[in-house]
């Protein structure tokens, strides 16, 4: 019976010390292990962010999870498994993006947003519907080659390729399919 706690009590001394001991781990050692199991340093549910600049509200963003790869050594990036979406608020020019799955990288500002991909620009009333695009944030793109439809209050213009500054003002079309297109010039013989 003595034996029996003996056993017991170094037992639990040897699991608490090895348990003590394997903490010491440097950060370097965790991301490293995190990365090479494909693992995020972080992952954070219902996610609301505010984004401010002097005290005014520019951005906010909203996504069910947040995994952050920070860790790749090459192409650090944020993944957001379940959608995400992005409201940028300027003094005359809001739009928002939301799409059921994105993905951003850090070192190009690039992010890849997909499925039921819809960008709303409120003040000109423009809705964007695809399956997949891509943001530009240093160049303040957005750009596909999948198959989209550009709504306007007087337009529906459905083609495939896009490209459009951040506010969808100024866009280029590269394969108009049919569509419906208002002119406001008389066409003279």
């Amino acid at each position: 019976m003595i034996f029996s706690k003996k056993i017991k009590t170094i037992s639990v001394a040897v699991i608490l010390s090895a348990m003590l001991f394997s903490c010491g781990n440097t950060d370097k050692e965790i991301h490293d292990f995190l990365e090479e199991k494909n693992l995020p340093i972080l992952r954070a549910d219902d996610v609301y962010l505010i984004h401010t600049d002097s005290g005014r509200v520019n951005l906010t963003m909203k996504t069910p999870i947040l995994l952050d790869f920070g860790n790749r050594k090459d192409h650090p990036y944020n993944e957001f498994p379940e959608g995400i979406k992005i409201v940028s608020i300027k003094k005359k020019d809001s739009t928002s993006i939301k799409g059921d799955y994105a993905i951003s990288y850090k070192n190009t500002n690039i992010s890849d947003i997909k499925g039921n991909v819809i960008i709303y620009n409120y003040a000109k009333k423009y809705k964007l519907v695809t399956s997949q695009i891509f943001w530009d944030q240093k160049m303040k793109i957005f750009f596909t080659e999948e198959r989209f439809t550009l709504y306007t209050p007087t337009d529906t213009l459905p083609g495939r390729g896009f490209e459009s500054d951040e506010s969808l003002k100024n866009y280029t079309i590269k394969n108009i399919r049919n569509g419906s297109i208002e002119l406001n010039e008389e066409i003279k013989d």
